[in-house]
């Protein structure tokens, strides 16, 4: 079994702590996930909620949409979560302590990526989730 992965916020009030096993890791091009970071892309890791816990400040919390709760660090800004299914999470890969642990295979919703954003043509691509298409 690999040894826990941990991450947190840039102010490091908010850490937490996730079981890397059978993770996975894509890049999302949708506007909401665009929107939620300030970000061209964001990469996320997918883990089972019960391998997922938070070991420092809780983090505030937002409905972004119908079903979807995104999480953040109240006080520096930092997009941590993302879930819209309670038994699995999404974290921001950026947040983790060591980011290189977990590299994206996927791209998705790659129908509303922004034209001056590049593809990996070595990643899987997906024109919505990866699920679906």
């Amino acid at each position: 079994m690999p040894d826990p992965l941990e991450g947190g916020c840039l102010c490091g009030r908010v850490r937490y702590r996730l079981d890397p096993e059978g993770a996975t890791a894509s890049i999302c091009h949708c506007a909401t996930c665009r929107r939620a970071a300030g970000a061209a892309s964001v990469a996320w890791a997918t883990v089972p909620a019960a391998a997922f816990a938070w070991t420092g400040t809780a983090p505030a919390s937002f409905l972004s949409s119908p079903g979807v709760v995104r999480t953040h660090c109240a006080l520096c800004g930092t997009s941590l979560t993302y879930q819209s299914a309670p038994d699995s999470i999404d974290i921001t890969l950026a947040s983790l302590d060591d980011p290189q642990a977990l590299p994206p295979d996927a791209e998705i919703w790659l129908s509303h990526r922004l034209s001056w954003q590049p593809v990996d043509p070595a990643r899987n691509a997906f024109a919505r989730r990866s699920d679906e298409d």
